[in-house]
């Protein structure tokens, strides 16, 4: 009898493949079941959108962690086909009055383009960006642990706490840094008047001036497909169109890794989990949504300043009240008049996707349209203000609502694409006050956002629930 290890995961988005391929290259059988009939979850791509000839990121667009994660460097995913390619611009957030502020990817070019805040923001960031890996040891893992690199955490953690709309009064004087900096920090899906918004800020802001926010060649799926390589190349398993409603039809594992949110654990029969583990789980809460659109253009957005066309994300918020207002109001399920709305021009760094722009903006949770096409035009007037023109290059669009996100994956409920709600509490204990969050008991493990380091596409939670099985097994890498 062999007595190699077995896991079974269940779940193959980017923190389940992550899990199954640490397992995989750790010499452990392993087998991925997916309920669609392709792997990727919300990294997926498409070609077939509109046209054979445009390819569309389904989920997510921009991958500041991924291209940093060390999950991803260990598992060598660049060997594997993967390809990081960024634009010349990292970000742009532009104004009124035809101001724009940008992200570069050198801390120097990003101050000197502030003016008067030029200081200001590199003693800002100027420590991040210097230990930018220390610090992802530090945050990319489970919260209640002693930190990798303590004096780091001391250095990051007292503007780190402050909301990012705080920080950003009282450190600079210009409207450009104070939304450059507020802009990063509503990547949490929450306004950046909540607290610790400043550390999304500022680790959004130092990833961007070290690692980039670069994109995958040829779509995020290219993270899915080489994910799949490594564990398919040390003999893992996908099998898709394989929901799974009860662990114990799955074949008998040593390890079974949930890619999965609190909610649908909780419908899952078979996880003979303690009480009081699943009234934890029953108190998880969900954030604000989503509502996405993609859009097919004639020519390139005609934005008012030039260089925002070169830039691979595009906030569009403008001043750092408007956006705590829209925050705010769409946490509170309102659905703001000028939502938060981050596009992503892909094609500046990857001309192989075609003339086509993601975007999404942030809505009520659930949030159902009052009037078709009325997220939409909100978005489609948000970049508007800032291009002029705009509406006339869209050769056609594709919305995808909150409802229609999580039909398309159940992880993503209510439009939530954070796998739960990244203020409060939530952002620092996910998925709740636990020493070991991504084990829900011996042999059941959770790899998904609702755990720690939360939302993106990096795979640390997936690698933080594969060593939890191999802690549990006495094996490690």
């Amino acid at each position: 009898m062999s007595d190699q290890l077995r896991a079974v995961i269940v779940g193959s988005g980017p923190n389940g493949l992550t899990a199954a391929a640490r397992l995989a290259t750790a010499g452990w059988e392993v087998d991925v079941y997916e309920r669609a009939d392709s792997i990727g979850g919300a990294a997926a791509s498409t070609s077939t959108t509109f046209s054979n000839d445009a390819i569309v990121d389904l989920g997510a667009a921009g991958h500041p962690f991924g291209v940093a994660s060390p999950a991803f460097r260990s598992l060598d995913l660049e060997q594997h086909g993967l390809e990081w390619v960024t634009a010349p611009y990292e970000m742009a957030h532009p104004l009124v009055d035809d101001d724009t502020a940008f992200l570069s990817n050198s801390l120097e070019e990003t101050a000197a383009s502030l003016g008067e805040d030029a200081q200001a923001w590199k003693r800002l960031h100027g420590p991040t960006v210097s230990h930018i890996d220390q610090h992802l040891e530090n945050f990319l893992g489970p919260i209640l642990r002693w930190p990798n690199h303590p004096l780091r955490m001391v250095q990051f953690g007292p503007p780190a706490l402050l909301p990012a709309s705080v920080l950003g009064k009282a450190l600079f004087t210009t409207e450009r840094a104070r939304a450059l900096l507020a802009g990063s920090a509503v990547h949490a899906i929450a306004s950046p008047a909540k607290p610790c918004t400043g550390a999304f800020g500022m680790l959004f802001g130092g990833l961007g001036m070290t690692r980039g926010w670069p994109v995958a060649r040829g779509g995020t799926q290219a993270i899915v497909d080489a994910l799949s390589s490594v564990i398919t190349l040390n003999g893992g398993k996908l099998h898709t169109g394989r929901e799974v409603t009860d662990l114990r039809e799955l074949p008998p594992a040593d390890a079974t890794v949930l890619n999965l949110t609190p909610r649908q654990i909780l419908r899952l029969r078979g996880t003979d989990l303690p009480d009081a583990k699943k009234r934890q789980l029953g108190r998880w809460k969900y954030g604000t949504a989503t509502y996405k659109v993609d859009f097919l253009l004639s020519e390139p957005v005609p934005w008012t300043d030039p260089r925002v066309g070169q830039a691979g994300t595009v906030h569009l918020g403008g001043k750092i009240e408007e956006i705590a207002f829209a925050e705010d109001e769409a946490a509170a399920g309102r659905m703001p008049e000028r939502p938060f709305v981050m596009a992503c021009q892909q094609f500046a760094a990857d001309p192989s996707r075609g003339l086509t722009l993601w975007t999404y903006a942030h809505v009520p949770h659930g949030y159902v349209e009052k009037h078709p096409n009325e997220v939409r035009d909100a978005i489609i007037n948000q970049i508007e203000r800032f291009a002029p023109g705009f509406r006339d290059t869209i050769v056609a669009a594709e919305d995808t609502s909150p409802a229609a996100l999580e039909d398309w994956n159940p992880n993503l409920v209510g439009g939530d694409i954070a796998g739960g709600s990244m203020s409060g509490a939530q952002v620092l204990l996910r998925p709740g006050l636990a020493l070991r969050p991504h084990r829900l008991r011996r042999g059941l493990y959770l790899a998904s956002a609702s755990t720690p380091p939360g939302a993106g596409v990096h795979g640390m939670p997936g690698w933080w629930a594969a060593h939890e099985a191999m802690v549990d097994h006495k094996r490690t890498l």
